[in-house]
């Protein structure tokens, strides 16, 4: 197995950038989910988990590293994150008041709603959603979902027939001919050697609405969730019974990965 491509995404929810290497120490990639808007009226986290809310998220664009972050906005500029202004810009972009914050505060959570209710009602209705607290498996202070690194395999992907970008990892391993899909369930507890970075498999990755939505240029897929739904169920510990597509990682060895780096499983 090989590192196939790299990913960050330094404002939670946006589409992030490709990187031909990245710096990984127990806070995950270096600049990853750094940023994230936070609703100026609730105080919880924006995601596109909640799309009727917050889909539009997934049509700006963020990149650079820590104090070089870049916003690109839908009409194709882009302004710097630090901008004077920019609450203001992304809350008359988004119609919600919004502030851009660099640090999560304690107990910073996100709105969830099940993915089936989102796929069987669409993404305008009104559904239920769960509020769950976000970052429980990372240390510090950014604006992960769980865990510092996000990992999938060419075998889930290719068995879902889904782009990547579509589930925000931070790493594409590359598998053998024939390698099963949805092998990252039984990596849990495992440790992965990747470049020059020790990291521990924690949990199997639960699947929201996201992968589902359109991202800049591609359209929506419903299948990219619905067929996770239909095959990899899985008892996700703390969490209940979720579809899943990859999985979750906790990082024991600071270092550099790259693209094309072997990854060793143990």
């Amino acid at each position: 197995m090989r590192v196939q491509s790299l990913f960050r995404y330094p404002v939670k929810s946006m589409l992030g950038e490709a990187l031909d290497s990245m710096l990984v120490d127990e806070r995950g990639a270096e600049g990853d989910r750094r940023l994230a808007l936070v609703d100026a009226v609730t105080g919880r986290v924006a995601t596109a988990k909640h799309p009727r809310l917050w889909r539009a998220l997934l049509t700006f664009a963020a990149s650079g590293g820590p104090g070089q972050v870049r916003i690109g906005l839908p009409d194709g500029s882009s302004v710097p994150a630090d901008e004077r202004g920019i609450d203001e810009l992304l809350s008359e972009l988004l119609g919600r008041p919004v502030r851009l914050a660099a640090e999560r505060a304690d107990g910073a959570a996100v709105e969830r709603p099940a993915p089936e209710d989102v796929l069987e009602q669409g993404v305008e209705a009104e559904v239920e959603y769960a509020t769950l607290e976000i970052a429980q498996g990372t240390p510090g202070k950014s604006f992960h979902d769980y865990a510092p690194l996000h990992l999938i395999t060419t075998a889930t992907l290719d068995r879902i027939g889904a782009e990547a970008v579509r589930y925000r990892p931070n790493l594409v391993v590359s598998t053998p001919p024939a390698y099963p899909a949805y092998a990252e369930n039984d990596w849990v507890g495992r440790e992965l050697t990747v470049g020059g970075t020790r990291l521990r498999a924690v949990l199997p990755t639960p699947r929201c609405a996201v992968p589902t939505l359109e991202h800049g240029s591609l359209p929506r897929a419903p299948h990219a969730v619905r067929t996770p739904m239909a095959e990899n169920r899985v008892d996700v510990p703390g969490f209940g019974v979720l579809p899943c597509a990859g999985v979750y990682l906790e990082v024991l060895g600071a270092g550099t990965i790259r693209t094309g780096d072997p990854v060793a499983l143990t």
